[in-house]
């Protein structure tokens, strides 16, 4: 099995679309993807664990997180930011102690919602910020 964790960046307003809770947040990939879910309660940033086969590429779960809350997003209010999950094979000894840490050999990912990915992207310095990194220790999906 594999493993990664997610953070949620909502980028948009919300008159644009309501803010989610973490465990409506947890729910919605619990309900939509092939993975085992839950909810971490004693991490400030990583919210969702998500525990996937080893045939499942990191990349492939990436875009298949993306379209799962694209689609829940389109389905509940009838309107949707752009889904983006941005990836990284964590390298580093874990900051904490936790058993929920992210560990090394283990995937961060952020789902940012945001109403242009490119614009999202370019302010983050995407391209230069993963430049750097190997191609395998990195993915970015956008629905």
């Amino acid at each position: 099995m594999q493993r990664m964790l997610l953070s949620h960046n909502f980028n948009v307003t919300t008159d644009v679309l309501p803010e989610l809770s973490r465990s409506q947040f947890t729910t919605i990939f619990k309900a939509g993807l092939n993975a085992t879910c839950r909810e971490l309660e004693n991490s400030p940033h990583w919210i969702v664990e998500v525990l996937f086969e080893d045939s499942e590429t990191p990349a492939s779960m990436g875009e298949a997180i993306a379209k799962t809350l694209a689609a829940y997003r389109q389905a509940t209010s009838g309107h949707s930011a752009n889904v983006l999950t941005l990836g990284g094979l964590k390298t580093t000894p874990p900051t904490s102690n936790s058993p929920d840490a992210l560990q090394p050999n283990q995937w961060g990912v952020d789902v940012v919602e945001t109403a242009d990915a490119e614009v999202f992207l370019t302010g983050l310095n995407w391209e230069a910020t993963i430049a750097t990194r190997p191609a395998d220790s990195v993915f970015c999906a956008i629905a």
